[in-house]
């Protein structure tokens, strides 16, 4: 399987998934403990919640699982969240800090996971940016996520509905920002913050460039917004993802509409 699947558009929109993917490689599988083959972490459903929301977005999907090495982490594995409970570049633990290998990884696996997994999407994700940027003068990549809303191991209490992160502005220009936010507070049945507990991974970190023309933002939803439960099998709601599907494609709509002010 290849690491990287690309629905390819022609509008400044680049949808980024890096945890949507479910596929271990056979010799990484029989290395999780029977708690780590749940694959409780994954970002369940977001590419069906986001599918033909917008016409012409690109789209662009890690289809490894983040246990065998996490897409929005940076290579170097710096903690974006100093002084926080996070997971790592591989996580050692699922996100209630349990321990997931029978076998933990290596130095040897890391590299080997950097060239065979991470490069190639995030190699895939600059080649996109580059060639929406050279077509519109312009790149937006919103990145998709989304997590349980009640890990006490990550962050206390509920996590709101809707979590904008853009490097406490860094990553985008103040109109992406204010385009989306918007939306977000005009959304009565969702709660919401922003630069919050979740404020950007490294994809928006490392791609949000706007002096450079591409812009970066993050959205993180809560589960409960989409799914029957948080829960196994975690499956998909349509009735919430009915409610929560509009709401998503204005945001979007937005940015493409935005785009063209942002040149330059």
């Amino acid at each position: 399987m290849t690491p990287v699947d690309i629905t390819r558009g022609d509008s400044p929109l680049l949808l980024g998934m890096p945890h949507t993917g479910t596929f271990l490689p056979p010799e990484i599988h029989a290395r999780l403990n029977p708690r780590g083959r749940q694959l409780t972490d994954t970002d369940w459903h977001i590419e069906r919640l986001y599918s033909d929301l917008i016409p012409g977005a690109t789209i662009l999907r890690a289809t490894f699982h983040r246990y065998v090495i996490d897409a929005n982490r940076p290579p170097s594995a710096e903690n974006l969240y100093p002084g926080q409970n996070t997971t790592g570049l591989i996580p050692l633990t699922d996100f209630d800090g349990e321990a997931i290998w029978t076998t933990p990884p290596t130095d040897t696996d890391t590299a080997e996971r950097l060239a065979a997994f991470h490069h190639p999407y995030h190699a895939a994700i600059e080649a996109e940016l580059n060639r929406i940027r050279a077509r519109h003068g312009v790149a937006i990549l919103y990145d998709c996520h989304s997590i349980r809303g009640d890990i006490p191991f990550l962050f206390h209490g509920r996590l709101p509905d809707l979590n904008v992160g853009t490097a406490d502005g860094a990553s985008c220009d103040a109109r992406v920002t204010e385009a989306v936010m918007d939306v977000v507070e005009r959304a009565e049945d969702c709660s919401h913050v922003l630069n919050g507990r979740f404020k950007g991974g490294w994809t928006t970190r490392h791609y949000g460039r706007p002096a450079q023309g591409i812009h970066a933002i993050q959205m993180e939803l809560a589960q409960s917004t989409h799914l029957e439960s948080e829960s196994p099998p975690f499956a998909y709601d349509s009735e919430k993802a009915a409610r929560l599907r509009p709401l998503l494609a204005e945001i979007l709509q937005t940015l493409a509409d935005l785009a063209p002010t942002l040149r330059g």
